[in-house]
């Protein structure tokens, strides 16, 4: 028998503050990676609002201070912080990972890059497999005591519709052979967060943490797009929620604080709402795949092994 789709009161045009409000956060520790600008700084400032401790981890530690006093002069909340955080740089990883010390409730896995031309990390990895998976999986892996500490911790993975563009191809993942498509790397980044969050939902369980995946819909706005021609940008948008940023940000919030939630883990959100199967021609729902757990585990093993080598 089919479960159930979790169904909340908003949608696509709430806001993340109209999300968490009446929700109290006080005592709670969050870190938002990527949370200087776009989608990551209006989740760092809806947690704020309901009263968060937050860490603004971010590559630029200037825009990450102006983020921090913008979120304080409109939220009144102080407990702010940014912290240095280059997810394509494991040291970078592994020092912010160090120098966290205590619980942490709320973790927003939030940065991300999209259609890059072809570069490579140090380490060799494809740049957006290494950023939008491969540093958020180690930050959160190393942060998973921490997590646990906070007896009931979220985490949130931000995907996107763009994972429907492809799997993860176990055979040549860094685009070491087959010809590299910015698109095709685009949404095998994209479905690694889903994967992410599916295996993390299981492996977690018993430390209560809570893991989820979403997609913030579409936001014309953000720096995401800035390697987007125009015209991409408006093509394929069947089903596309175009949003602001506030709104992008709502289903992130939903995932990383609302009572709505509790006790959910290892499933994919969009609008508010826990999506349904994806149809082809439309830019909707989750791809069968990227709930697969034989792929979820298989994706574990071989993040680890790249992480730790």
């Amino acid at each position: 028998m089919a479960r159930t789709l979790l169904t909340t009161p908003f949608g696509a045009e709430s806001t993340a503050l109209e999300v968490v409000s009446g929700v109290d956060l006080s005592g709670r520790r969050a870190v938002v990676t990527g949370g200087s600008s776009g989608l990551g700084v209006e989740t760092a400032r809806a947690l704020a609002a309901a009263g968060a401790d937050v860490t603004l981890a971010v590559r630029n530690t200037e825009a990450g201070e102006r983020a921090r006093s913008d979120i304080a002069a409109t939220t009144g909340n102080q407990n702010l912080h940014v912290a240095p955080l280059d997810l394509a740089d494991r040291a970078s990883v592994r020092r912010f990972v160090a120098a966290w010390q205590g619980p942490l409730h709320i973790l927003v896995n939030n940065a991300g890059v999209m259609a890059t031309p072809l570069v490579r990390t140090p380490d060799g990895w494809e740049t957006q497999f290494a950023t939008n998976h491969l540093g958020h999986f180690a930050l959160a892996a190393g942060l998973r005591d921490a997590l646990a500490r906070a007896r009931g911790a979220r985490v949130v993975a931000v995907s996107s519709v763009g994972h429907t563009g492809g799997s993860v191809d176990f055979d040549d993942i860094m685009f070491d052979h087959r010809p590299y498509d910015e698109w095709v790397a685009y949404g095998q980044s994209k479905t690694a967060n889903i994967l992410f969050a599916v295996e993390a939902a299981k492996r977690w369980a018993a430390d209560g943490i809570l893991v989820n995946a979403l997609n913030p819909g579409r936001i014309p706005s953000t720096g995401l797009m800035r390697h987007v021609p125009h015209a991409d940008a408006s093509t394929g948008s069947a089903g596309v929620s175009w949003k602001n940023e506030e709104q992008g940000a709502a289903t992130s919030v939903l995932l990383a604080a609302s009572p709505l939630l509790d006790g959910i883990g290892g499933r994919y959100f969009e609008d508010c709402n826990e999506a349904g199967p994806h149809q082809p021609g439309v830019r909707r729902g989750v791809a069968a795949y990227a709930l697969d757990e034989e792929n979820a585990a298989r994706l574990w093993r071989v993040s680890l092994d790249l992480v730790q080598a």
